[in-house]
């Protein structure tokens, strides 16, 4: 049966693509080029939030510039992208993605030039009906407004969607569009962060597209 939301947009980072220890690396080479404190990945997943210029500010414990912010951005991202190969999907993220009933989609914050190339390598395109990434050459804000675009491009209305995610953020940019969200606790958020801030929580893909089915 097709649920009552019938089209289902997917979060990469985090969620399909299990590259929370990627992230905290690259992280920490972008706080080390401005002398600040290496990170475990327990406190990324605490800390963690958009914008990161805020999670950086805090980490640091002080302000940054938008210069030095995009100077630190293109060292996570490079660091990223050499430690990308050895990434994987998550466990039952192919599962979880041919167990839904409805249309699908992926919508991303990485850049979508590399994006594109990274979801065809594993073999995933022919599940998305739109696959979207970041257009900007500085990353770090919310994605609502993506969200947004994203929709507009598929002309599906914000009503009809669940986003299935890994951080507060892309609750947020759901509840702009009026789409609902299940958050991922295997991501780049502390479970406790997200089971307290009142989005249904699921443990594993599985559960989420579970989840997801049953919301109105």
């Amino acid at each position: 049966m097709t649920p009552a939301r019938n089209h289902l947009v997917w979060d990469w980072n985090g969620t399909l693509l299990d590259d929370l220890q990627l992230m905290v690396d690259a992280t920490n080479a972008a706080f080390a080029s401005v002398g600040g404190p290496r990170i475990s990945a327990d406190q990324h997943r605490t800390l963690f939030r958009r914008p990161i210029i805020d999670y950086y500010t805090e980490v640091l414990g002080r302000s940054i510039d938008d210069e030095a912010f995009a100077r630190c951005d293109r060292i996570f991202h490079d660091a990223y992208r050499d430690g990308l190969t050895v990434c994987g999907l998550a466990a039952d993220a192919t599962t979880a993605m041919r167990s839904w009933q409805g249309t699908q989609s992926l919508l991303s914050m990485w850049f979508h030039d590399e994006l594109v190339p990274t979801v065809q390598t594993f073999g995933l395109s022919g599940h998305f009906r739109r696959v979207d990434g970041l257009r900007e050459t500085i990353g770090g804000g919310p994605k609502a407004g993506h969200l947004a675009r994203h929709l507009t491009e598929l002309a599906v209305p914000g009503g009809s969607v669940v986003l299935i995610g890994d951080s507060i953020d892309d609750a947020l940019a759901a509840d702009a569009v009026g789409a609902r969200c299940v958050l991922y606790a295997g991501g780049v958020t502390h479970p406790d962060r997200l089971r307290d801030s009142g989005w249904p929580v699921a443990d594993s893909l599985t559960e989420a597209v579970q989840l997801a089915s049953t919301l109105d």
